[in-house]
């Protein structure tokens, strides 16, 4: 396995493409934002806190869209599990990426985990998942913040 390479302010960030909860797929090269895409990695269903951070995130989306900045929500997760935390979570304005491949998670910077069985949620984690991370991609591909 290789080191992760941060990634680094006004470098191109990785490419990064993921079906939505819903129906369709996600692609930053599709995105041209006024001002930024923020890439929002969560850990899974089986992530409590990620849940409690995802639903504040939801209720202030439009906010973020008046500041012209995209947003997109993604985890390892299969769309099974990725469509049962859109309903738990009462997730109603975000879109909501699942089955990040875990090489594109490294890409980006990510670090990966292995389970540790039944979280305090009651749900299972992954056998392997990636760990969250935020990131600000100017409209030119080029990371802002992360």
């Amino acid at each position: 396995m290789s080191a992760i390479t941060p990634l680094m302010p006004r470098q191109k960030v990785p490419s990064l493409s993921v079906p939505l909860v819903g129906g369709g797929t996600w692609s930053l090269a599709d995105q041209s934002p006024e001002n930024f895409t923020m890439v929002v990695f969560y850990r899974g269903l089986h992530c409590p806190i990620c849940g409690k951070y995802l639903k504040d995130l939801d209720t202030k989306l439009a906010d973020f869209a008046k500041r012209g900045v995209n947003v997109v929500v993604v985890s390892s997760d299969g769309e099974d599990r990725a469509t049962e935390a859109k309903a738990k979570w009462e997730l109603e304005n975000v879109d909501l990426g699942y089955g990040l491949d875990l090489d594109n998670a490294r890409e980006w910077g990510l670090y990966i985990s292995t389970s540790n069985g039944v979280t305090s949620s009651g749900y299972e984690e992954p056998a392997v998942f990636s760990e969250p991370g935020l990131f600000l991609v100017r409209p030119d591909g080029t990371l802002y913040f992360g």
